[in-house]
């Protein structure tokens, strides 16, 4: 199995485990678009306890990549994906936290 392939393979589990409701083909996409970071054990991961990292994943996903505007809901938003995923989880992977924010918003779309 290729590197890729692993990868998909924890983020799927995570998925199943934590019965997230999220299609193999858009957390396939979103991995993908995440390009080369999956593959580096600190940027694979969001550090939820690490506030500039939060703001980076709202101003460069949600607010570059998904092209919503600055709002309370996008902090709100990520907060939630934070309890979903469970805040004492060390393993928030970022495809999976991505592929929640995409979901919550509808912006599906952008990875079509």
């Amino acid at each position: 199995m290729s590197a890729f392939d692993d990868a998909m393979t924890l983020y799927k589990a995570q998925v199943s485990e934590l019965n997230l409701g999220i299609s193999d083909e858009l957390l396939t996409k979103v991995a993908k678009g995440l390009g080369p970071s999956i593959y580096n054990a600190d940027s694979s991961k969001v550090s939820a306890t690490d506030s500039e990292e939060l703001a980076r994943v709202k101003n460069n996903f949600l607010i570059k990549k998904l092209g919503m505007t600055d709002a309370p809901e996008l902090d709100a938003a990520i907060a939630d994906v934070v309890n979903t995923l469970g805040s004492s989880n060390r393993n928030k992977y970022r495809a999976v936290f991505y592929a929640l924010l995409v979901k919550k918003f509808g912006k599906e779309g952008v990875y079509a």
